[in-house]
């Protein structure tokens, strides 16, 4: 238990890299931790996209404004969703928690293996959407969710503590 607690406190945004890539087998274990996440009625509606060629990294950190770490990362892993719903009387919206269950996997999974990573949010944004589908050549019925930059961290980024009791509330507002 407290193994996993202290990946959860000490997850931190990296964004800067040494040139080392990340081997496929890494990239296994990261996507096989996001298929663990939990989902909406049990359908994972989701599917990944490895990313490994320089030249989409590249072309990524163009088109992302917020993705500019893209171009110095050893990979990235571009978590996709297929509306549908997740139970007959259900919305599709449901992809969304799931993706983003997925998304949290993959970087707690990262901080558990010393790799560096950083969530670039892509759904709900139109333009950012078009730019993925068009680079990552993703289908019309399936979404771009995330990508999670990742590479092997150059400093040593510090863990911020984020626990704020006025957050809480007990038994109401």
């Amino acid at each position: 238990m407290d193994d996993a607690l202290s990946v959860i406190h000490n997850r931190k945004s990296v964004r800067k890299y040494t040139d080392k890539p990340v081997e496929k087998e890494t990239m296994h274990v990261l996507i096989k931790a996001a298929m663990a996440a939990c989902t909406s009625a049990d359908k994972r509606p989701w599917s990944f996209i490895g990313i490994t060629e320089k030249s989409k990294l590249f072309g990524l950190s163009n088109a992302l404004k917020y993705g500019k770490m893209l171009k110095d990362a050893g990979a990235a892993i571009a978590v996709c969703g297929i509306p549908q719903p997740a139970m007959p009387d259900l919305a599709n919206e449901f992809w969304v928690q799931d993706c983003a269950a997925a998304t949290q996997n993959i970087l707690l999974a990262a901080e558990a293996i010393q790799l560096g990573a950083v969530w670039i949010g892509i759904y709900p944004m139109t333009d950012r959407i078009l730019f993925v589908r068009q680079i990552l050549q993703i289908p019309e019925d399936v979404f771009p969710f995330s990508i999670v930059s990742l590479g092997y961290p150059c400093g040593i980024e510090k863990p911020k503590n984020k626990y704020d009791e006025s957050k809480i509330h007990w038994n109401q507002w």
